[in-house]
């Protein structure tokens, strides 16, 4: 897969359990050429919890992309006006971010820089984390899948047991779901 010069936007949120999962994926696609630009919604690069420490995941993210992660609306205001982005990755992307980006409210690096791809009509790649994506989420989920030049990284139920609402991306299907996206094609199948 050849992504060779594509710039991708690449949104960190909040699902800390999940952010250890999309680092290989985050190296993955810089080994294919594409160009990163990480994106961090704010507390995901100052706070340490027992996956990890922020000040770990900065680093690893500078040393990944080569670049210092735009942490600010400031800092992504311009990927609208001037066409920084092919494409926008959000991994993982939080039940917030869900609910945000579908009810339009842009109040966080990462949405901003969605909203202005959004803008654009330009894809954006959603890979959801969130232990109410069958509860209180569902809703946005829904709303979120019918929309134009939004995709979906496939999802599924990480422990239909203990956690019932809960739903996770299969982040080793991340790639193909970004060729697919800059195609203009959801991959299938979207549940798995």
């Amino acid at each position: 897969m050849q992504l060779a010069g594509v710039r991708i936007g690449f949104g960190l949120t909040g699902s800390y359990c999940t952010i250890p999962d999309v680092i290989p994926v985050l190296k993955q696609l810089r080994t294919t050429g594409a160009e990163l630009f990480p994106i961090a919604s704010p507390y995901v690069l100052q706070t340490d919890t027992r996956f990890g420490k922020g000040e770990d995941l900065h680093k690893t993210l500078v040393e990944i992309t080569g670049r210092e992660p735009w942490q600010s609306l400031v800092e992504v205001e311009p990927i609208g006006p001037k066409r920084l982005l092919d494409i926008m990755v959000v991994a993982p992307c939080t039940g917030t971010t869900l609910s945000n980006l579908a009810h339009g409210v842009s109040n966080t690096p990462v949405t901003l820089a969605c909203k202005a791809q959004l803008r654009n009509e330009r894809p954006v790649v959603l890979a959801v984390s969130t232990n109410d994506g069958l509860g209180a989420n569902l809703a946005n989920l829904g709303m979120l899948l019918n929309r134009k030049f939004i995709y979906f990284v496939p999802f599924g139920q990480d422990d239909p047991e203990r956690k019932p609402n809960s739903l996770v991306a299969k982040m080793e299907l991340l790639l193909p779901t970004v060729v697919h996206a800059l195609e203009g094609k959801q991959i299938q199948p979207l549940l798995q």
